[in-house]
């Protein structure tokens, strides 16, 4: 019988304690090897927070299997306790513990934390705190776990800084590997702490804080940012799984005893995207383009349906529609799929036919409702941001939809975005009475599936690390406010607003994102303050205390003005710029000021723009047509 770190009494008495018992379908237990000393590296990988939230994040499913695949590794799992059982463990002074051995995560040498959006940051501290390994890794010691984190929030880590040993940039499959290599063998020679953080900084796409200085000018902005010895690279290029068809992937992904977020086999079908929005993070960082080959995707379908038992496969991609093989893949998948009464859903599709025609087919309309993204209400706002979408596209795509069956249409917007004017803020509600007309004018009344329904939902604009945005200034919190309640005034006032809702994010959380989306070390200490006042689980509405995190920024003498109100120039060195993510910051500066001119860059299918990606030399870069295409880089500039 397995042991469990958890005694009866506090398993009872908390929510859920499916959460933290292990033995799911799946995972990994290697205690006869560790018990025999075979394992000769432990790793525990960390989700900071909820079990359900953290189970449902596909780079964890990947590193964990791919850690596993080598029998003298033994990577386990945790996540953030909910605030009912970090009480308990508190209390009662039990140390965080790993899922599937269920021991304590400070007996591990690797404690590595996936960072996916900046709330999460408290969450962090938790993990170390309740794991009994010190904040600071300045003060641990050759017997504390390295703690490295990777993921998104990692191309701008320095916020956090002070709380790791080292940082991963880029994706997991290329120098995993060769970093617990580096750990054994120096392990093997006798070597310390420290000589394994020499050797580990001198690895591609690895960057340990520690063996870097950073200084500010009087205005406080960066001055410098260097490294402390020589042999330490001043650069950090990012690292990319070149073939995405001829690495690791879980066939038999883990599969939780209680309902997690995503629910279903969720499979990747490509890295990157072709569009080059302005304001998304994660369309920059992952260039180039790469898609799974498609053979491999149906071999791979197969062998994850029949060791998990879901009912839906889920595509992931940052734009589904663009993979190039999409209407194949979807007929080859819909033959297994039925068979095995397994449903298919497909996130991310643009709003034109192709998309809506394979929708249809793998959807059931009466119960699904379409989700589009215009992103801004105006087309002057939506070349703004290079989105790539004419008002024309988004109206027919919804005329489609509606002669297709669809009644329930989800629509995303930006509010604050650089340059937005009332006349665009007042587009959002424009453009969805626009498209309720169209659902009365394409749809006659007998043949009506009932009313249409329309939710429209705004966020505000936070301005992302290697983005054309990173430039951009934001508004105080009373601003954010002011225009959300002048789009839902305007919503009141169209013919068809009883068939419309509109809700927006909290503004407040926006503003303290921006400061730790594009903070330096200096906000490290402000982070580690509203931790110790309770601030936990702060990407949930119940628990985000704003008033917590000004007092924290306050008390630490950080003007969160600086980080979120003022204009940045051109040579301003930014926190992030040491890492060289192949996109240029000449091309993140030119596109910048393409937007303040209203100006759409073609997308990579279109025209190759220069954007530095191809250096890496894979993916849609080496395609025939990208070589033989004209850029569409103006003269002088390339």
């Amino acid at each position: 019988m397995r042991k469990l770190a958890l005694p009866d009494e506090v398993l009872l008495k908390v929510e859920k304690p499916a959460r933290y018992i292990g033995g799911e379908v799946n995972s990994i237990d290697k205690s006869e090897a560790l018990a025999a000393g075979e394992i000769k590296v432990r790793y525990c990988m960390a989700f900071p927070d909820v079990y359900e939230i953290g189970m449902s994040h596909l780079g964890i499913q990947i590193l964990y299997h791919m850690l596993n695949t080598r029998e003298d590794i033994w990577c386990e799992r945790v996540y953030s306790p909910w605030v009912d059982l970090d009480a308990v463990m508190r209390e009662k002074k039990i140390p965080l513990f790993a899922l599937e051995s269920q021991d304590p995560v400070k007996d591990f040498d690797f404690l590595g934390i996936t960072l996916q959006y900046e709330m999460c940051y408290p969450n962090v501290l938790q993990l170390l705190e309740l794991a009994g390994i010190p904040l600071h890794a300045e003060d641990r010691g050759e017997n504390d776990p390295i703690v490295m984190g990777g993921g998104p929030c990692s191309y701008n880590p320095e916020p956090l800084a002070d709380f790791f040993d080292l940082f991963y940039i880029g994706e997991g499959e290329t120098q995993m590997l060769p970093l617990m290599d580096a750990w054994i063998a120096n392990r093997e020679t006798g070597g310390s702490r420290q000589d394994f953080l020499r050797a580990a900084a001198k690895l591609p796409g690895i960057y340990v804080p520690s063996l870097y200085e950073v200084t500010y000018q009087e205005d406080g902005t960066i001055a410098s940012f260097q490294p402390k010895e020589p042999g330490i690279p001043a650069c950090i290029r990012k690292e990319i799984q070149k073939d995405l068809s001829h690495t690791f992937y879980p066939e038999k992904p883990v599969v939780p005893f209680i309902r997690a977020t995503q629910d279903r086999v969720v499979m990747e079908i490509q890295r990157g995207c072709i569009r080059g929005c302005r304001f998304c993070q994660a369309g920059m960082i992952y260039r180039p383009v790469r898609e799974r080959n498609m053979e491999y995707l149906l071999d791979l379908a197969k062998k994850m349906l029949s060791a998990t038992g879901y009912d839906e496969l889920s595509l992931s991609s940052l734009s589904s529609s663009d993979y190039t093989n999409l209407q194949p893949l979807l007929t080859g998948l819909m033959e297994e799929c039925a068979k095995r009464h397994v449903n298919i859903s497909l996130p991310s599709l643009r709003i034109d036919a192709f998309s809506l025609d394979v929708m249809s087919k793998v959807q059931d309309i009466k119960k699904s409702s379409l989700t589009f993204a215009p992103e801004a209400g105006t087309q002057r706002m939506r070349d703004v941001i290079n989105k790539g979408l004419t008002e024309e596209d988004i109206l027919e795509g919804a005329a489609e939809a509606f002669r297709g069956g669809w009644t329930k249409v989800k629509l995303y917007f930006m509010l604050g975005l650089p340059g937005e004017t009332e006349e665009d803020m007042k587009g959002i509600a424009e453009l969805s009475e626009r498209i309720c007309e169209r659902f009365y004018d394409e749809v006659p009344k007998e043949k009506r599936n009932g009313k249409i329904q329309l939710t429209a939902s705004s966020s505000f604009f936070v301005p992302k690390p290697f983005t054309p945005f990173q430039w951009a200034t934001m508004f105080p919190k009373e601003e954010y406010l002011r225009r959300a309640r002048l789009v839902k005034d305007t919503f009141f006032h169209q013919l068809n607003h009883r068939a419309m809702h509109y809700q927006y994010h909290e503004a407040d959380v926006t503003v303290l994102e921006g400061i730790l989306a594009r903070g330096d070390r200096r906000v490290a200490p402000a982070i580690e303050k509203a931790y110790r006042s309770g601030c936990l689980f702060d990407a949930w509405s119940d628990f985000f205390d704003n008033d917590k995190w000004m007092a924290a920024f306050d008390s630490c003498g950080i003007d969160p003005d600086f980080y979120t109100l003022r204009e940045r120039s051109a040579e301003e060195i930014f926190p992030w710029d040491f890492i060289d993510i192949g996109v240029t910051k000449k091309f993140l500066r030119r596109e910048w000021e393409r937007a303040m001119q209203g100006i759409v860059t073609p997308n990579c299918k279109q025209a190759c723009s220069g954007c530095g990606a191809a250096t890496f030399g894979c993916g849609i870069c080496t395609e025939p047509r990208m070589k033989d295409s004209e850029s569409s880089v103006p003269e002088g500039e390339q």
